[in-house]
């Protein structure tokens, strides 16, 4: 079927296709640049392991060892990916100058220039996060440590980060998202649960005590069930990082990653009800497989409805950020960035392709059968059709077209990383 025949069949169903494009054209999506070198980042030695719960797995040839690297495997994914991406940064990923080094305490906008630079290239906005994991100073705990000294090397690192952000908000010309998350926890039952929450809210206290305009930054407190070495208690719960949001609304806002809940729960049905009380949130998506194991993003059922109540409850009109955070080092990190990135757009446009108004008027009037039927025909609609379409009108290669170029980049240059 050609693009002209599927958007006749929309259109019998109310909805216009070139206005869908037209919209997903637009929709800010944040591309995270740790599934490029398995979150090693570049500020500590790049053979320590990973701590905080986090795991990378497999060992596929061509990671990226440098910025310079990093930065030529994301300019390849930009030439991939549709839409309007975003770039998304930890502070580990800071670039120096030969000879120069700071600590995370230490950081300033000057280690993020050649990002800033990289961003001007390629027209993106860019968000940020602090990294409170995989350092000396974890001990293991950060913000929620009951040594003082460890509590305000982060809290320092918190505040450079707000500094950092308003930085690449103001020279970007967008708003930077910066996400505060630590893996703080126990591998084993605590005595005291109450003391390290009661300590981690003091430290964001602290942190967003630091000057700036929130109409440029968005600092957002993120949760997590459980990881690696802390699967008895973690002191960022849902509970706690939703109830912080909630009381300070005026300078923060929720974050939620699908992969940090338990595994029946589905972020699809949390955000409409966050949306009811909060005028912002924000968004990770991954995909969980019995736990945060961060896989590449599908095109399933749970992307296609956390995508669905993203455009039901107005959320692309900047009610909701959206970034990715998966990191898979089986298979070719270049695939796994563009599949997971594409797959976001193309739930983003299954759920504009969605006659949402008569869907309500069928639930709202009572008739779950028609509405029931008609959930289901939406199913086998042309959407290969409009997809196709739209990767034309962003000039971006079609699936077979994509993947041709990412094993001839394979070759190219990644197999030449020893």
């Amino acid at each position: 079927m050609s693009y002209k025949e599927a958007k006749e069949k929309y259109l019998s169903m109310g909805v216009d296709p070139d206005q869908a494009i037209e919209k997903l054209a637009e929709v800010p999506v944040s591309l995270h640049c740790w599934q490029g070198d398995d979150v090693k980042g570049f500020d500590t030695d790049p053979d320590a392991p990973l701590t905080g719960g986090i795991q990378a797995t497999g060992n596929y040839p061509g990671r990226a060892r440098s910025p310079e690297e990093l930065m030529e495997d994301i300019a390849e994914v930009l030439k991939l990916i549709p839409g309007k991406p975003k770039l998304n940064l930890h502070a580990s990923y800071a670039v120096f100058e030969k000879g120069e080094w700071a600590d995370r305490d230490q950081l300033a906008p000057e280690h993020f220039k050649a990002w800033v630079d990289f961003c001007r290239e390629h027209h993106l906005g860019c968000d940020f996060n602090p990294t409170f994991f995989s350092h000396p100073k974890c001990d293991p705990l950060t913000l929620s440590s009951p040594k003082e000294d460890t509590r305000k090397f982060w809290i320092e690192h918190g505040k450079a980060c707000i500094r950092i952000s308003s930085y690449l908000a103001e020279e970007l010309g967008e708003p930077c998202v910066m996400n505060i998350w630590t893996g703080d926890g126990f591998k084993d039952i605590p005595a005291d649960r109450i003391g390290p929450r009661i300590r981690y809210k003091e430290s964001i206290d602290e942190i967003l005590s630091e000057k700036y305009d929130f109409s440029k930054v968005k600092p957002c407190i993120e949760s997590k069930v459980f990881g690696i070495g802390v699967e008895s208690y973690t002191v960022g719960s849902a509970e706690f990082a939703l109830s912080y949001a909630a009381m300070n609304k005026e300078k923060c806002i929720p974050l939620m990653d699908n992969g940090h809940y338990h595994p029946t729960e589905v972020v699809s049905d949390k955000i409409p009800a966050l949306l009811a009380f909060f005028p912002e949130i924000a968004l990770h998506i991954t995909r969980p497989v019995r736990w945060d194991s961060d896989h590449v993003v599908l095109f399933d059922d749970e992307t296609r409805e956390i995508a669905r109540e993203i455009v039901r409850c107005g959320g692309l009109d900047g009610r909701v950020h959206i970034a990715l955070d998966y990191f898979d080092a089986s298979i070719n990190r270049i695939s796994a960035w563009v599949v997971g990135y594409r797959n976001v757009q193309k739930a983003l446009l299954f759920a504009l392709l969605q006659p949402n108004r008569i869907l309500k008027e069928l639930q709202d009037e009572g008739n779950f059968t028609k509405l029931m039927a008609m959930q289901e025909s939406l199913k086998v609609m042309p959407f290969s059709d409009v997809w196709e379409e739209y990767l034309e009108r962003c000039s971006r290669p079609s699936e077979e077209g994509c993947f041709d170029e990412v094993m001839k980049y394979e070759k190219n240059v990644l197999e030449k990383r020893k």
